[in-house]
């Protein structure tokens, strides 16, 4: 992963979305991916996904208020998924169905917490 372009990306704020825009493309998502952790796999073309683990519940928790801190700051929020241990974060614009910049960048934001 190329540090400078993922700077840049983390740097960028969420743009609000009404569903008044298409979907990325293959291309585009390739593009961004290249931006963002290796972990974030693309589920579909439509969705990126990440799993992370930690040694007990309190850090688990510990995580999901830093990503929910992030996502009220954005706007843009994530599905996650909380297990003992682990927590499973699954990032699209829900009012397209499909992904845009701004799941990137969050995921960008995500990425830069200290776990």
């Amino acid at each position: 992963m190329d540090t400078s372009l993922k700077t840049r990306l983390a740097e960028k704020k969420c743009i609000p979305c009404e569903g008044n825009v298409p979907a990325l493309g293959e291309n585009e998502i390739n593009e961004f991916r290249s931006q963002i952790s290796a972990d974030w796999k693309i589920v579909d073309n439509r969705k990126i996904k990440r799993e992370f683990s930690f040694v007990n519940y309190k850090h688990t928790i510990d995580f999901v208020n830093r990503v929910a801190g992030i996502a009220e700051e954005e706007g843009h929020h994530p599905d996650m998924y909380v297990f003992f241990g682990r927590v499973e974060i699954e990032l699209w614009t829900h009012s397209i169905g499909g992904l845009t910049e701004n799941d990137f960048i969050l995921a960008a934001k995500i990425d830069e917490i200290n776990i």
